[in-house]
């Protein structure tokens, strides 16, 4: 019964068999069954990776330790899962939070550089391997941000949180949030139009 459960996510489930599904996996991934927690891991890599790559730029292989620290996260927190949320959207949260967290640590530890013309020249490209011209100049525009006004666009824009939420995670006030939410749109337009 379980292997019906685990087979690979197939794009064409409706959002509510996809969410029915992570909970079964979650909940027999949380007494320990290894093939569940795959299956999972699966199914959402791709997008924990794609959330940690733009919170923390384009640092390739950093992204890559990031996603995989999320993911044992996720193995050491899952038996205390509540499942009062989707699985999808506590997942999403801790990864989101495990790149933060280097964030932070950028802050505390050793810098990476904050030039804003640094990553320049370099791509992103789809889970398939392709993307379109547009998309790939938004990605690599968006890499080029300086860290806080990144974190910011990307927590606001994409993700969807409050200024006040993102206040409280960066250690800033709201006002920073909505200056340097003003700033990442600013950059972007202008290394958009200067690329169309």
């Amino acid at each position: 019964m379980l292997n019906a459960v685990i087979e690979p996510f197939a794009d064409s489930l409706a959002p509510e068999d996809a969410a029915a599904q992570d909970t079964a996996l979650a909940r027999t991934a949380a007494t320990g069954d290894m093939r569940a927690f795959e299956a999972l891991y699966r199914r959402h890599a791709g997008r924990i990776h794609g959330v940690i790559q733009r919170l923390v730029g384009q640092h390739g292989v950093r992204a890559e330790d990031l996603t995989q620290e999320a993911f044992v996260r996720a193995w050491q927190a899952l038996p205390a899962f509540r499942f009062e949320s989707a699985f999808s959207t506590w997942l999403h949260r801790l990864a989101v939070n495990t790149a933060l967290m280097e964030l932070r640590s950028r802050r505390t530890g050793p810098r990476f550089d904050d030039d804003e013309d640094t990553l320049d020249g370099l791509g992103l490209a789809d889970s398939a391997g392709q993307g379109t011209a547009l998309s790939m100049d938004l990605e690599r525009a968006v890499a080029t941000l300086p860290p806080r006004a990144r974190a910011v666009l990307v927590l606001y824009d994409v993700e969807g949180w409050k200024h006040e939420e993102i206040a409280a995670e960066l250690g800033m006030a709201v006002g920073s949030s909505k200056a340097q939410l003003h700033r990442a749109r600013h950059l972007l337009r202008e290394r958009l139009g200067a690329h169309a």
